[in-house]
């Protein structure tokens, strides 16, 4: 009964975000609240593990939900204050909103980011008293927090509507792509595709990781999924477990970067560069394929070391199952396609009808047979899953929405790119690497998606103040956000698929960073040939820069995995680098 209930109110998150589509306006302090009201219920009382976090969770759903509705009901009055609270009762409501979603998000991911966004608050409310120019001048009270809860300056802003208008509906498209057989369909392409080859195996993870995270945006999320196939196929097959898990953390990373979803960065970017979601994920597509061919190179330098085969014929699936499986994925993706780019619909809109025909869909199976009792429990398990992700997303939304808030108000994010402008000496390069190692020690502690949020709306204005475009200027900030789910101390795809496997972190982590060495390499590749991001505008000039980076990283793959002596791995190297970034 109980997980009855959970799948009514998914199905209410459904039907919510899809109604928003097919609406048309709805005011923001209406459609906005109503959407983290829905979430917080997930986060507080769904995920909870013990019975004291139950009951605190029920507390404070219930407080969240309440302040949500009192905002949605008086967004009328409310736009009418301009950010100012009226009264104890909207600072108390305030106060509510805030914590709850401080908390909403400790619970979803863990202390790092709810403690930057509550040492954000804590700036703009006691930054004054910071003597010289990292001090503010002060903001009065009923102004600050009126700013970040009732008008759209801080959780209310323009990230939580890219949660509520878009993010969420792509997530829906996700969730009722995997209750069904699409992600069979997934691992039997890749298997057909390139199960045969040497190293096969290993290349099936990274093809399925590919497809899957292409909707799942979530490196953890894909590593569980796929990994449950591809690791025990690989260790079956004599793959040395640090190696398997590599592949499948460094393949299951690149999901993040791969077009249409992006982990949800792709839609943020829209928010934040004002440049069309279609013109995103061609400017991203390039990159991405860049990234998952030096990871094929890796595979083939370390299956020629350890003379890794390919699949026995008999574990590959049939034609007819390869063919009907991938149709389960593939009419989906074809309406989410001919909808953005035939029929130019925006990206929701083709979503929501992607997601019509997908759960149409969910009522057969691959023998083409009909069953209501295993369709009603497809329907169940997406609107579970459905329900927990934009849970998820939104709650790291909101939290990270308080951080931009507060750099807003107080205006920290300019003093912060006047630091960062003087201490690269006003150049582009030394400003890219700050840019870099900040992304990458955030990212360590928050998803990627949140990282990259808070690292381009500090470091962004000044590497565009530099001449950067301003879209090569969040694609790279975006990259090197996703630095932390492979490199230590942090590695948190590396963790996950280390401990399914059963070998020490460290050696699959070292394994994954030489496998994943075009996440380091491609975001400076980028910026040094930025014709590669212009598929859209000068398809001839992306498709001649994606092949000179295709060379460099070639090299760099093999050099580093397939060469023994020292010299020759950094003469190899040095040979990809220099093909990457010597001007022609």
């Amino acid at each position: 009964m109980t997980t009855r209930i959970w799948a009514g109110l998914g199905l209410l998150v459904i039907l919510f975000h899809l109604g928003l589509v097919f609406q048309g306006l709805v005011p923001n302090l209406v459609s906005r609240p109503l959407h983290i009201a829905l979430a917080l219920p997930w986060v507080l009382i769904f995920a909870a593990q013990t019975r004291a976090e139950r009951v605190s969770g029920v507390l404070l759903a219930a407080l969240g939900v309440a302040a949500c509705l009192w905002v949605a009901v008086n967004h009328n009055a409310l736009s009418d204050q301009y950010g100012f609270l009226e009264g104890n009762f909207q600072v108390a409501l305030a106060a509510v909103l805030l914590f709850v979603a401080l908390e909403a998000a400790r619970r979803a991911i863990g202390w790092p980011l709810p403690l930057v966004a509550a040492a954000a608050l804590a700036y703009g409310l006691w930054g004054q008293y910071i003597p010289g120019e990292f001090g503010h001048s002060g903001t009065p009270l009923a102004s600050f927090l009126g700013t970040l809860t009732i008008a759209e300056g801080g959780l209310w802003g323009s990230l939580t509507g890219v949660s509520v208008n878009v993010v969420a509906v792509f997530v829906i498209f996700g969730a009722v792509l995997n209750a069904g057989e699409a992600g069979q369909g997934f691992m039997n392409l890749a298997v057909a595709a390139a199960g045969r080859l040497r190293g096969g195996a290993a290349k099936v993870s990274v093809l399925s990781s590919a497809l899957f995270g292409s909707i799942s945006g979530s490196a953890s999320a894909n590593v569980a999924s796929t990994g449950a196939v591809t690791l025990p196929a690989m260790t079956r097959l004599g793959y040395p477990k640090r190696l398997a898990g590599a592949v499948e953390a460094v393949a299951s990373s690149g999901g993040q970067i791969m077009p249409p979803l992006m982990g949800a960065g792709a839609f943020v970017m829209v928010e934040l560069t004002g440049v069309p979601y279609t013109e995103i994920i061609l400017a991203a597509l390039l990159p991405a394929l860049l990234y998952f061919l030096a990871v094929w190179v890796g595979i083939n330098a370390y299956a020629r070391r350890l003379d890794l085969g390919g699949i026995a014929a008999e574990g590959k699936p049939s034609g007819r199952d390869v063919l009907i499986t991938s149709a389960f994925f593939l009419v989906p993706f074809t309406v989410l396609m001919w909808g953005m780019f035939g029929a130019g619909f925006t990206p929701q809109y083709a979503a929501s009808m992607s997601i019509l025909t997908a759960v149409a869909m969910l009522a057969v199976d691959r023998n083409l047979t009909f069953n209501w009792k295993r369709t009603l429990e497809r329907l169940e398990r997406a609107c579970l899953t459905s329900g927990k992700q934009v849970a998820m997303i939104a709650s790291i939304i909101l939290c990270a929405s308080i951080v931009i808030g507060v750099l807003s108000i107080t205006g920290l994010g300019v003093k912060i790119t006047s630091l960062i402008l003087s201490a690269s000496g006003g150049l582009l390069w030394p400003s890219l690497l700050l840019t870099a190692l900040a992304c990458l020690i955030l990212g360590m502690e928050v998803p990627t998606t949140a990282a990259y949020v808070i690292c381009v709306s500090i470091a962004g204005p000044a590497l565009i103040q530099l001449g950067l475009d301003p879209l090569l200027a969040h694609l790279f900030v975006f990259w090197f956000a996703l630095l932390s789910t492979i490199t230590p101390p942090v590695c948190g795809a590396v963790f996950i698929s280390a401990g399914m496997v059963g070998e020490d972190w460290l050696k699959v982590a070292l394994t994954a960073m030489a496998l994943g060495v075009g996440l380091y390499v491609i975001p400076l590749g980028m910026i040094a040939n930025p014709a590669l991001i212009d598929l859209a505008q000068d398809p001839l000039a992306a498709l001649l820069a994606m092949a000179r980076l295709a060379l460099g990283l070639g090299a760099i793959s093999f050099g580093i995995i397939a060469l023994q002596r020292l010299w020759a791995k950094l003469a190899l190297a040095a040979a990809g680098l220099a093909a990457i970034f010597v001007p022609l």
